[in-house]
């Protein structure tokens, strides 16, 4: 009786394993950014995905905002303008990460960019992460400290600036 039970709970355990990954076969994940020394809540945390996309969106507004004044002005085709619009976000993205460690999104969301090592993120690193932000797959391509491979070849990270 006891090894059928028992053998009931390895199969349990097998099938959970399979269908919860990691953290359900014992193996302990911790929460993103402690593997990089930050606090796991609060200032100076890895920021979650909400925040991130919605931070996203808001930068994509404005550059399709802008985007829009000067295909009106410049009478600009809608292929013209769908350029225009991916340009000025990338722009927009590198110069303000670059300059301040945070886009007009992040700003409003609460985030910004930062190096690992303390530096300023700087015009190379974030052209490096801006190119493969708008290249959009690297940017999908998350580990389990919500660094997408944007972030990790430019060795930063999105924390909480609040």
């Amino acid at each position: 009786m006891a090894s059928g039970k028992q053998r009931e709970t390895t199969a349990t355990r097998w099938t959970q394993t399979w269908l919860g990954g990691a953290a359900s076969a014992g193996v302990d994940l911790g929460t993103p950014g402690a593997r990089l020394g930050l606090p796991k809540e609060g200032p100076g945390s890895v920021a979650t995905y909400g925040r991130r996309i919605v931070a996203l969106l808001l930068d994509l507004l404005v550059a399709a905002l802008v985007g829009a004044l000067f295909a009106k002005a410049l009478h600009w085709s809608p292929g013209t303008r769908s350029l225009a619009n991916t340009g000025v976000f990338a722009a927009m993205v590198w110069l303000l990460t670059a300059t301040l460690g945070m886009t007009i999104g992040k700003r409003l969301c609460g985030l910004r960019v930062v190096r690992l090592d303390g530096r300023p993120v700087g015009f190379l690193w974030a052209l490096v992460r801006t190119f493969l932000l708008v290249l959009v797959v690297p940017a999908l391509i998350w580990d389990r400290d919500h660094r997408g491979l944007h972030d990790r070849a430019a060795n930063t990270v999105v924390v909480r600036a609040d």
